[in-house]
């Protein structure tokens, strides 16, 4: 029978791990995490020790845990499975091979009651601080826009569409508490407008309408640094505009120029920034049923160069995060969108450290 590995048999694979990069230490480099154990701490209630039972598990160990989860777009029960799996993931969670690993259904306790204490919002505030405290300080104007994020599609009859837009419960639902558990009352459909690229001979095709059913989550970035420093989640359906006002720009950011499309661009949000000494480079509409002016379009067009830097953050979420809205109602889904955003934060302040020359 094979010798059963040992203590410095792991070590040599941990080794091995470290030699080829591993990403996640990398990341443990980079952010302390214990800076958010006061803000975790406050979220648990604290047991009566004279009851005896096994200790609760480490908060930060089960934040981290939640980091993992967001980063690879994963289920609680698959984030629980794969650091009971993974070497790397072991050694990022602080645990070996002997240690108990929290389950998903404590992961799952542990996320609601962040939700209740309203933490994830503070746990943000702290790495934004962090980040800044870095060198890395919010400058050169910001932009902001919104993406779509999808949730679990809802198959109700046009009577209960209804009464959910007006804001109450279905009749057929209020005896049925089961049901109405698994109904997303907070989500909403929209339709987004795929732009048509030009055929050869100059014509373009017909734009492609994509219904969407889900929440939006809208982002301010810096744009020297690329850091999300303002964030909001809404539904689906909410106007991107009038997000502006609603403390999506950020005021500490060194530079007055702010970035965004169309979509922003209003009487109400250029007097918003004016008031704030804000400069708009919001990209101006086309007027109705005339051709865009030749200045404005070049404009647009040089605004973009600059506004398309906020895709990217997106295309990281949806793309290796795989973003997507796996539980019901807008708080839940607001904290798993304020964690992808955290997490996104996270990554690239690792990958500006990484750019940094050595003294």
């Amino acid at each position: 029978m094979a010798d059963q590995p040992g203590f410095w048999d792991v070590e040599e694979r941990l080794k091995a791990i470290s030699a080829k990069g591993d990403p996640l230490e990398t990341l443990s480099a980079t952010v302390d995490f214990e800076i958010f154990r006061p803000v975790l701490k406050k979220t648990l209630k604290r047991a009566d020790p004279s009851r005896g039972g096994r200790p609760g598990f480490d908060p930060v160990l089960k934040f981290k845990m939640l980091v993992l989860q967001t980063m690879h777009g994963l289920s609680l029960e698959q984030t629980e499975y794969l650091v009971r799996d993974r070497l790397s993931w072991m050694r990022f969670c602080g645990l070996s091979l002997g240690d108990a690993v929290p389950d998903a259904n404590t992961l799952w306790d542990f996320r609601e009651a962040l939700i209740r204490a309203k933490a994830l919002e503070r746990v943000f505030a702290r790495l934004d601080a962090a980040i800044d405290a870095a060198g890395y300080t919010p400058m050169g104007g910001q932009i902001v826009d919104a993406t779509l994020v999808c949730a679990p599609k809802q198959r109700n009859r046009q009577d209960e569409k209804a009464a959910i837009k007006a804001g109450r419960i279905p009749e057929d639902w209020q005896d049925k508490p089961a049901k109405l558990r698994q109904k997303d009352r907070d989500a909403r459909w929209t339709v987004k407008f795929a732009k048509a690229r030009k055929k050869e001979d100059g014509t373009t095709h017909t734009d492609i309408a994509i219904p969407t059913f889900g929440y939006k989550n809208h982002v301010s970035i810096d744009r020297r640094h690329g850091i999300i420093r303002k964030h909001m989640t809404t539904d689906a359906a909410a106007h991107d505009g009038a997000r502006l006002r609603e403390g999506l720009v950020d005021k500490a950011n060194l530079a007055s120029y702010v970035w965004a499309d169309t979509a922003y661009r209003s009487q109400e949000n250029e007097r918003y920034l004016a008031d704030h000494g804000m400069t708009s480079r919001i990209h101006r509409k086309k007027p109705k049923g005339k051709p865009m002016p030749a200045h404005i379009k070049r404009g647009n067009a040089t605004k973009s160069k600059v506004r398309a830097a906020v895709e990217h953050v997106f295309g990281r979420q949806k793309g290796g995060g795989a973003l997507f809205i796996r539980t019901i109602g807008i708080k839940r889904a607001a904290a798993a969108m304020t964690m992808a955003n955290l997490v996104y934060n996270m990554r690239r302040w690792c990958w500006l450290d990484g750019r940094r020359v050595p003294a």
